[in-house]
């Protein structure tokens, strides 16, 4: 089973530009994604793929892979789908899954990955991971998405609002009352899989919740689930650059 690791990297961000070059501790946040992705020993290759060439040449130049796409991408989804096209071309290589990693989340644990390779067995279409809510400022923050599964582990539904909901139970007690779980936006796909989905149009569900994954669904697509024991963090706006950098203390 080859897999290839897809981290996807934009120069332009309404709400932090260059994101991906800023600096963290001496390395770029790109280069910390990078090197965490290359410890996952389950990923064939790691590679970059973005749209601008400052990030193109830094890659480079700390001598990580990368491949240069194109601009008009909606999503990271899209963009791994012609980095894996470029990537198998250029390195003449021929991958089984793509696991899209989060290019702002330097912190990301290799065992991460290795949890969401564990669902990949050739049958499986698309995977994430999850991980159980522990605390109710989580558990009612309509930006943070969850998701409920069946007993195959696959995904039903993924939401803002908390689900599901306990009827008849004061919201105070939903947690010692039932276990609910949050989507961790790491996502794999089975390489023809990848292909397809980056056709389909927008669902109305996914127009409604603003999910991409609800497209995927939509159109009949499973999505196996995997529980992870660790959180995530991502870098979203400047002001988190300084919970990064204590973050490295520790």
């Amino acid at each position: 089973m080859k897999i290839l690791g897809i981290i996807p990297a934009r120069y332009a961000s309404t709400r932090f530009p260059a994101k991906p070059l800023v600096d963290i501790g001496g390395k770029s946040m790109i280069q910390r994604v990078y090197e965490q992705a290359s410890s996952a020993e389950v990923l064939s290759k790691v590679v970059v793929a973005t749209d601008d060439e400052r990030i193109f040449e830094h890659v480079q130049a700390f001598g990580g892979a990368v491949v240069m796409t194109s601009t008009e991408h909606p999503s990271g989804t899209d963009r791994c789908f012609e980095a894996l096209q470029k990537v198998e071309l250029e390195f003449n290589e021929v991958f089984d899954y793509v696991i899209n990693i989060q290019g702002d989340e330097p912190f990301i644990q290799p065992k991460q990955i290795e949890i969401l390779a564990g669902c990949l067995d050739g049958n499986t279409e698309l995977a994430t991971l999850i991980k159980k809510i522990e605390d109710e400022i989580t558990l009612f923050n309509i930006n943070t998405p969850k998701v409920i599964f069946n007993e195959l582990n696959e995904a039903i539904y993924f939401s803002r609002q908390t689900i599901p909901h306990l009827r008849g139970i004061e919201q105070s007690e939903w947690l010692n009352a039932h276990d609910f779980y949050k989507h961790i936006g790491i996502y794999a796909y089975r390489k023809d899989i990848l292909g397809k989905i980056t056709s389909l149009p927008m669902a109305v569900l996914e127009k409604a919740e603003s999910l991409e994954q609800l497209r995927w669904l939509a159109h009949g697509y499973k999505i196996k689930v995997a529980i992870t024991p660790y959180d995530s963090f991502g870098i979203d706006v400047p002001a988190d650059l300084k919970e990064a950098v204590e973050r490295l203390k520790k």
